[in-house]
């Protein structure tokens, strides 16, 4: 089956609805706040997570084992996603770049800031350069994927989209919970749950969702084999 054939499948236009509203949500949960304590003056973004946790001291003790990194995750899996996305465009379209452009544009709000390369540990920041490295790889790399031998390039990125999409749900959400406590701890206040957090999970599980019906669809949608 052809990337042609799975974009007939039943439904197909409107599970791609479903991944823009997805994507949506990913990034507009980045953007919000994960960290909300109004009294206490305190109020992070999914962006700014990933700085201010370095600053706890369970984090730099090793107590904590979520690594700040995990912060870091939304956009790079959201870039990914968004590449792998355009598996089967027509390549001479210039929507198809222009979106692949916007895949590595997006995994971009994970790059370190250039005080960060200067005075820190490369251990702090090599591995979302290196992710963001692997955003571009995969974004150049989706002409190519629709060539493998005996399957198609879609039910590839479908696969991809389901892992990445339980990557970003999980480990994320995960860093959050397991930094909480230190946050109370160190405030001496109770500290909620922010909309980000929340808008972040949605998203990647939208996503989820729908690349597991689009490859279930696609099997049914497959003819039989009969000897």
């Amino acid at each position: 089956m052809s990337w042609e054939d799975d974009t007939k499948l039943p439904g197909f236009s409107r599970r791609q609805l479903t991944y823009k509203v997805g994507f949506t949500l990913i990034l507009l949960g980045y953007l919000l706040v994960w960290l909300p304590q109004p009294v206490a003056g305190l109020s992070f973004i999914g962006l700014e997570m990933g700085e201010w946790v370095k600053f706890l001291p369970q984090v730099n003790t090793g107590q904590i084992a979520a690594s700040r990194n995990l912060f870091y995750l939304p956009p790079i899996t959201l870039g990914l996603m968004l590449a792998l996305w355009t598996a089967g465009w027509p390549d001479r379209r210039w929507q198809s770049w222009a979106m692949r452009a916007v895949a590595v544009m997006v995994a971009m709000l994970a790059f370190p800031a250039v005080e960060a390369i200067l005075q820190e540990g490369s251990d702090q920041w090599l591995g979302r350069v290196l992710m963001i490295l692997l955003v571009v790889v995969v974004a150049v790399s989706m002409p190519f994927l629709d060539r493998l031998p005996r399957i198609s390039g879609m039910t590839v990125a479908w696969v991809a989209m389901t892992s990445l999409a339980v990557i970003g749900l999980v480990l994320p959400t995960w860093a959050y919970l397991a930094i909480r406590p230190a946050v109370v701890q160190l405030l001496d206040r109770g500290v909620g749950i922010g909309p980000g957090v929340w808008l972040n999970g949605v998203g990647h599980l939208l996503i989820g969702v729908t690349a597991v019906l689009l490859l279930v669809e696609q099997r049914r949608s497959r003819p039989k084999v009969t000897d």
